[in-house]
């Protein structure tokens, strides 16, 4: 089975902070590079004073992180955990991504994404996995392909189980940055009447719209529309629902009211712990009040309505 390689590129001082971050994602250690203070490590280490010119010439201003995810994640969710918590942090940073041995992790990983239950109501089931038991929850089939959202990142969990309280008969949902469509679908399986999501990257689009077709869903009931929210998006909405990162949700909170019918509900994930004040004063400074909050694993979600 093959590895993924994630080489984060840092300031050589936020290497140590980095690493913190980066020892977040992965449970069984990293690699970092630090070569501030080569020789006297060295000595200290190993007890020899003499040591390779390869050494000598790396960049001294520069440290490396570096994370192996294993074959059975998507190494999509860990960069975005890491880019997230990085910016969060103010270290510059350079992430690059690199195959161990092959080019087949993209679909390694899917052997171990099995049916998955989320919240009270939903079973989130991979097309590729034949054998599930439903019982009575509303089976969402799901091929994220390379789209953000499949349901076992923190973030789309805490959206999922937040959305199970308000998606019912009579609602529309407006979804933005709905990556794989996870959010909009399962709002229509749980009884929606219709929803529309947003989002600036084409493969996404192209992959919410498949998985709508997959679970029954297309235009007008399912819309999905490439853009921003602002350029394409039209009509008020019962549900918006943005799972992105806090500096998007930070500017929608200028013009989500916009988008909200009397009484909707505007839940918002991707906001990492230290960002927490600067989402809560744009909900505060644009007519907004949360009415919940809910927290796992370093990331939050929150419910908010117009004041």
């Amino acid at each position: 089975m093959d590895w993924t390689e994630i080489k984060i590129t840092v300031n050589a001082d936020d290497v140590d902070r980095a690493g913190d971050i980066a020892q977040m994602v992965v449970p069984y250690g990293i690699y970092i590079e630090d070569y501030r203070n080569l020789e006297q490590e060295a000595w200290e280490i190993a007890r020899i004073d003499l040591i390779d010119e390869d050494l000598l010439a790396k960049d001294r201003t520069k440290g490396v992180v570096h994370i192996y995810i294993s074959p059975e994640e998507n190494p999509a969710e860990a960069v975005s955990f890491l880019t997230e918590r990085l910016t969060a942090e103010g270290i510059a940073n350079e992430i690059d991504e690199s195959v161990c041995k092959n080019a087949d992790w993209e679909n390694n990983w899917k052997k171990y994404f099995k049916p998955m239950p989320v919240g009270e109501k939903l079973l989130i089931r991979p097309i590729w996995e034949q054998e599930y038991d439903a019982g009575e929850r509303a089976v969402l089939h799901l091929e994220p392909g390379l789209a953000f959202g499949s349901g076992t990142h923190d973030t789309t969990r805490l959206c999922l189980e937040t959305l199970e309280k308000y998606a019912a008969p009579g609602k529309s949902v407006l979804d933005i940055g709905c990556g794989s469509g996870i959010l909009s679908v399962a709002c229509l399986l749980l009884g929606a009447d219709s929803a529309l999501g947003v989002d600036i990257d084409a493969l996404a689009v192209k992959t919410a719209k498949e998985n709508g077709k997959t679970n029954g869903f297309s235009e007008p009931r399912f819309t999905v529309l490439q853009g921003s929210t602002t350029d394409k998006v039209t009509g008020k909405y019962d549900i918006i629902a943005a799972n992105i990162v806090a500096d998007i949700i930070i500017n929608l909170c200028k013009d989500v009211k916009n988008y909200m019918n009397p009484g909707a509900v505007f839940i918002t994930s991707g906001i990492i712990e230290p960002r927490e004040d600067d989402v809560l004063r744009a909900f505060g400074e644009n007519g907004l009040e949360v009415i919940a909050r809910h927290e796992s694993g370093g990331w939050l979600c929150f419910e908010a309505r117009v004041k």
